[in-house]
């Protein structure tokens, strides 16, 4: 659901390529039967851009953790069982590694009943924990925060490891391409700072010409990442001292570029631009998971949120001003990147007697 699924699969595959081992990207919903798969990704993306509050009453009723009985994925997950065995006996896979909470369910499920040899490292992608990711048949959680690592400590037995989140290695060093996109700020700029507003590959965002509207007047330059939502882009692309790039390739350089990063759902393009040494500041964020990540980004002082436009102007104009502000907010963004996710995964496959 989403590009920051596939970028963290995609990850994961290079470096276990780097090092040596034989690694496949495996797309779960591709694995449902009867077109399923691509119907659910059509509703989801289709509730989040234009039904917010659908996507909402979903996760209050499956997804938000809670002592009350709700239904549980496993049913549907089940579903891919024999596509995703088959597949894993076929290639000889020592280790399978879910980044979708729905592969969770079926991993867990399927190494509870013994029909899954190779052992499941669940590699959470979430700052909140909610409950579709958790079943106890999984043999391994990595997780992005301690804080979510005791959450899922006290709901399942399986052991749960701190790792920090997946990023690729470029967000981390200086990007060549940030002086290109420097050179094209000053074209639209003027002096003014510029500020990423991201909506994800979705192109998902609440109000988006409102808040860049919003930047534009108070002193900033708002350049809107609207990723595949080719109607969105040409919606803003006319709005007066604003930039609206189309897809961009290049995000090391962007988010080196930039000053501030605006943020609505605390996933990857987050945790990329707390590796590039961006602030990031959560408004207006996505219902749901998107919500419960932001908040929980910022409770852990990794981010600021803003509850209105006003302190969303004051926690830009802290932020991208050079200073110790900015450097503590940096610091702090930096110091969630600290495991290594494939040495664990590798630990795991390499005590299993599959």
């Amino acid at each position: 659901m989403g590009a920051g699924h596939d970028t963290v699969a995609r990850e994961l595959a290079r470096r276990a390529r780097e090092q040596g081992h034989d690694a496949q990207v495996v797309d779960l919903l591709r694995l449902l039967p009867c077109g399923l798969g691509a119907g659910l990704r059509l509703f989801y993306q289709s509730s989040v851009r234009h039904f917010p509050w659908a996507y909402a009453g979903l996760y209050r009723a499956l997804l938000r953790p809670g002592p009350r009985y709700r239904p549980s994925g496993v049913p549907l997950a089940r579903l891919a069982g024999r596509r995703l065995t088959d597949l894993a006996e076929r290639t000889g896979a020592d280790v399978v590694v879910p980044v979708f909470h729905l592969a969770a369910q079926l991993t867990g499920h399927l190494r509870s009943r013994g029909r899954l040899r190779s052992p499941s490292a669940v590699f959470m992608t979430d700052f909140a924990v909610h409950r579709q990711w958790l079943h106890p048949g999984n043999d391994l959680y990595l997780c992005l925060t301690d804080d979510a690592a005791r959450d899922v400590a006290r709901r399942i037995t399986a052991p749960v490891e701190t790792t920090g989140p997946v990023v690729a290695p470029g967000f981390f060093a200086p990007a060549a391409g940030a002086a290109q996109w420097r050179q094209r700020f000053e074209r639209y700029a003027f002096g003014r700072p510029p500020v990423v507003l991201s909506a994800g590959a979705w192109g998902a965002a609440s109000q988006l010409d409102e808040t860049a509207r919003l930047l534009a007047a108070a002193g900033f330059l708002p350049i809107v990442l609207c990723g595949r939502n080719e109607r969105l882009r040409a919606r803003l692309a006319g709005l007066p001292g604003t930039l609206v790039p189309d897809w961009v390739a290049d995000m090391p350089g962007l988010l080196r570029a930039a000053r501030v990063l605006v943020d609505n759902a605390a996933g990857q393009t987050a945790v990329q631009a707390l590796a590039s040494g961006l602030p990031v500041v959560g408004y207006r964020p996505l219902p749901g998971h998107g919500a419960e990540g932001v908040r929980r980004m910022a409770a852990l002082g990794v981010s600021e949120i803003a509850s209105d436009a006003a302190s969303l102007l004051h926690a830009l104009r802290r932020l991208s001003a050079d200073g110790a502000y900015r450097e503590h907010r940096i610091a702090r963004g930096r110091e969630l990147f600290r495991g290594d996710v494939l040495a664990r995964v590798a630990a795991l496959a390499d005590a299993s007697p599959v």
